[in-house]
């Protein structure tokens, strides 16, 4: 049993002491020491004990000291110069004892040198839980674990990018989805469990991390390249892309034009043809810029600088540049969108076609297919090409599918088919290939063309442009 002492006058004083009533906690013994009878609430629990005195009084504060060994004090007074008194009084009983007090003043010298002692800021309380309900700010817990932004609540809003996700599909690195809060009733989540709007949840992680999650949340669909990074990034590079380089400027263009507020960074690498990089140039503008890289030493470095300092979402470039190792890999790592370009120029493409995969791989990936589809004004379709015709394994894929497609008010088609779905994709025209960036591209085995996974064979051939969309893997 630890014994607690209160020195109370005013109105905050009586609401803490209601609430030091209510809450009951059994192994807490108080002490209320206060002059005014209003203080003491109607009904109080039979751990609390009232002493009518004066609190700043020394001779009554130290026979009641004296009495009860007491592991804490609580000063809330209604008035600095009560609470400078009852600080003073209770060193001179006890120069040790852990001391809680409220400043109410705005003064930030009041017991600034007193050792064991907490003050809390009134002021600086209250602005701190209004500014907690301004929109696009997290609420953090203050007074649990280290209290510097590492629990965290989210609501999760109309249009996140992570509503109607199951946990699984969400990539937790860092951090972790503790518990979600839903029409007053707490849901310990499993892999399972489905994320709804106005879902709110509970996180754990650093602190830093925490305020790229809560942004990620909140960022609503609609914003292509979002969340992956603002702005488009052209790779030309010269030893492969000579021959189609201006092909390929042209339909970035035509990508960033058909974007609101975008930027477009072209960068050329191992630069061979100055005339080419003339006739680059004259399509530079008020939202396109192209650099030159005359020093092949450290590629990889190079484009992992331009992706950060440019804000970076989507990276062209064509299937040669990409098989690049140092290229993919920085691409994989940073978790970019990449659009590798095709016989089928970008503003030629009828539909986008998502080549039903793993479950999880679908959620991770199914804002980003509408948002795409949806910005280009082109049909979207979930293909489901089965050799042995399972589709009834499939189903919560589609389910997930329909519901997206009624948040962004568009139409999702759903083809079914018992077929190779490598042949029946390489026999459809005019499309875009929408599929998760797995680790297996980068790390490709000289055994895969017995493989029968079509992730195997995205770059084998470039008849169709693919967006790679990063998969964000569960863990555990």
């Amino acid at each position: 049993m630890k014994n607690i002492l209160i020195l109370a006058d005013g109105s905050i004083a009586r609401h803490f002491i209601e609430w030091v009533s209510c809450k009951r906690v059994v192994k807490n013994k108080y002490s209320v020491v206060c002059q005014k009878s209003n203080m003491i609430p109607e009904k109080s629990g039979k751990n609390i004990s009232f002493v009518k005195a004066d609190p700043t009084s020394y001779s009554k504060m130290k026979n009641i000291m004296d009495d009860v060994k007491y592991s804490l004090v609580f000063i809330v007074m209604d008035t600095m110069e009560d609470t400078r008194y009852a600080l003073k009084n209770i060193r001179l009983i006890d120069k040790k004892i852990r001391v809680v007090l409220l400043n109410q003043w705005d003064n930030a010298e009041m017991a600034q040198a007193e050792e064991n002692v907490i003050i809390i800021y009134r002021d600086e309380l209250i602005a701190a839980h209004l500014y907690s309900h301004l929109p696009n700010v997290p609420v953090v817990a203050q007074n649990i674990g280290l209290g510097r932004g590492e629990i965290m609540e989210i609501l999760v809003p109309f249009g996140s990018a992570y509503a109607y996700r199951h946990v699984g599909s969400i990539m937790q690195r860092k951090w972790k989805i503790a518990a979600i809060y839903r029409e007053e009733k707490q849901i310990l989540p499993t892999n399972a469990t489905m994320v709804y709007p106005n879902d709110t949840l509970l996180v754990l992680g650093k602190p830093i991390v925490l305020d790229g999650v809560y942004k990620m949340i909140n960022k609503r669909i609609g914003l292509f390249p979002e969340p992956f990074g603002k702005n488009l990034y052209l790779l030309i590079d010269f030893r492969v892309d000579s021959e189609n380089a201006l092909l390929y400027l042209q339909e970035s263009i035509y990508l960033v034009n058909e974007l609101e507020d975008k930027f477009l960074y072209v960068r050329v690498l191992y630069p061979n043809n100055f005339e080419l990089i003339e006739a680059l140039k004259k399509y530079e503008s008020a939202n396109v810029m192209l650099s030159v890289c005359y020093n092949d030493k450290d590629i990889k470095t190079l484009v992992e600088y331009d992706i950060q300092q440019y804000d970076i979402g989507l990276v062209f470039g064509s299937v040669k540049t990409f098989e690049s190792k140092q290229i993919k890999t920085v691409l994989y790592a940073l978790k970019k969108l990449v659009y590798l370009f095709g016989d089928k120029q970008i503003y030629n493409i009828k539909e986008a076609v998502v080549l039903m995969n793993e479950k999880e791989k679908m959620e991770s990936i199914s804002s980003t297919a509408f948002d795409f589809a949806e910005e280009l004004g082109i049909k979207l379709t979930l293909a489901d090409f089965d050799p042995e015709g399972d589709f009834e394994a499939k189903k919560m894929v589609i389910e997930h599918y329909e519901t997206m497609a009624q948040i962004f008010n568009t139409e999702i088609y759903i083809e079914q088919k018992v077929a190779n779905p490598i042949r029946e994709i390489e026999r459809k025209k005019q499309i875009l290939q929408i599929v998760p960036f797995e680790k297996e591209l980068i790390h490709k085995n000289f055994l895969y063309f017995l493989s029968t996974k079509s992730h195997n064979f995205l770059l084998a051939t470039q008849r169709h442009p693919k967006l790679l969309v990063p998969f964000e893997e569960s863990e555990g």
